[in-house]
């Protein structure tokens, strides 16, 4: 569960490395976030801007202190699934997305978990090397 003030992992290369969740996009009334949910986040850290990177991923870079929107794909919390099986990861990560869901960066870096296809992040789960 991501509750707010918690630092997440950013895996994609939309230049973010680390960011904390401001926000729960979700109606409930617990203010939590499970994978597949929507958060507002702000970079706590982010990889210096180089003259050397051009191109789309130049343009969607995002630097310290910006406010963007984000996806959660892994928690620390142990996910049931219907099947009755329990997933669990080793770290809370996310993936920005912009206004109209599509991921920032162009490519994905780390495993993310199946739930995602049910919220219909169709682009992440083809972007990622594995899904889980």
């Amino acid at each position: 569960m991501i509750y707010l003030k918690t630092l997440l992992k950013v895996i994609d290369n939309s230049g973010a490395e680390i960011v904390e969740c401001i926000k729960v996009l979700r109606k409930s009334p617990m203010n939590c976030a499970h994978v597949g949910d929507k958060i507002v986040v702000v970079v706590q850290e982010a990889k210096p801007l180089s003259s050397t990177i051009t191109g789309t991923s130049a343009s969607n870079r995002v630097k310290r202190g910006d406010i963007c929107r984000a996806v959660v794909v892994r928690t620390k919390y142990p996910i049931q699934r219907d099947d009755g099986t329990v997933i669990r990861f080793d770290d809370n990560a996310c993936v920005l997305i912009n206004q109209k869901d599509e991921p920032i960066g162009t490519r994905v870096g780390s495993v993310v978990a199946r739930e995602l296809r049910k919220k219909n992040f169709n682009k992440i789960i083809s972007l990622a090397p594995r899904v889980v």
